[in-house]
């Protein structure tokens, strides 16, 4: 945590703290506003809200009253604009209160993206392609470096430079990701497929069959090129063909590299690859139709 404290720099934590409504009452940095005249953090990293999670906060709220005051900045004309809160916002606003306990902050548009951010991360409430999409927007609207960006939320420069590979993925991908259908693992093992048009036809592969990470990983490798794979001319024979079907449908099959070699007379050998002891077992269950017990 001391790291993590140092990191955030700038007064950042201090202006975002753990305050509590009993703490911020004494020192006086409690107040009262209307919920009507909230507004929403213009920078508000996450998209979209649980509404389970909002259901059982309004809860709490409707129980133990408000712990946590939101913070907010003043917008004019007796506006208020979030800084952090948004959730205990919105559900004090379902219950009907006519106000809310909340610490006033003067600060700029970076630092209200930034405290979003770091409320946010804290929280752990935000999805991977949230948090990517914050980042990039941080660097993109005030001009600041990835290590910057790390420096100011309490993170690594190679976790902000991971998070926003996932940006280059297709954007059904990221949906799938966003949702929680597909995790962080699975993206990063999509990200090393050069084939674009493949990459959404693994990811629904690999939500369709519920891979593990290695599972998906060992499925992206089977689709990148094999030295070993035998080259055809555009003048391939029709029993070449015919083996390229073959091979194709047993990778689709086993997710995995087959490869099919003619030996002539109608004989050959099937070569079926795996990359773990996990990804053998799995080929195997496929295969004899039940988990390999040997």
């Amino acid at each position: 945590m001391e790291k993590n404290s140092r990191r955030l720099g700038r007064g950042l934590e201090a202006l975002l703290g753990p305050t509590t409504v009993i703490e911020a009452r004494a020192d006086g940095s409690l107040t009262h506003i209307p919920i009507g005249a909230v507004r929403p953090n213009r920078y508000q990293p996450r998209q979209g809200f649980d509404e389970k999670a909002l259901a059982e906060l309004k809860t709490s709220l409707d129980q133990v009253g408000l712990l946590q005051p939101i913070i907010v900045r003043p917008g004019g004309d007796g506006v208020f604009e979030l800084i952090a809160g948004e959730r205990r916002c919105r559900a004090a606003e379902a219950l009907g209160w006519p106000t809310i306990d909340a610490v006033i902050r003067e600060v700029d548009d970076r630092t209200l993206l930034t405290l979003a951010l770091v409320e946010n991360l804290q929280r752990d409430a935000l999805s991977p392609i949230d948090e990517a999409r914050g980042y990039k927007r941080m660097i993109t609207e005030f001009d600041v470096s990835q290590a910057e960006v790390g420096d100011l939320v309490g993170r690594d420069r190679s976790t902000v430079a991971n998070a926003l590979r996932l940006l280059r993925l297709p954007q059904m991908v990221q949906d799938l990701v966003h949702g929680g259908k597909l995790s962080t693992g699975h993206a990063r093992a999509l990200l090393q497929v050069s084939d674009a048009r493949t990459i959404p036809l693994l990811a629904e592969r690999m939500v369709t069959d519920r891979l593990s990470v290695r599972e998906a990983e060992a499925l992206t490798r089977s689709k990148k090129p094999s030295k070993r794979r035998p080259r055809y001319s555009r003048n391939d024979s029709p029993q070449h063909a015919h083996i390229r079907r073959v091979e194709d449908v047993l990778r689709t099959k086993l997710g995995t590299d087959v490869f099919v070699a003619l030996r002539g007379k109608g004989s050959g050998r099937v070569t079926i690859n795996f990359y773990s002891n996990d990804d053998l077992a799995r080929i195997l269950e496929i295969v004899l139709g039940e988990p390999f017990e040997g």
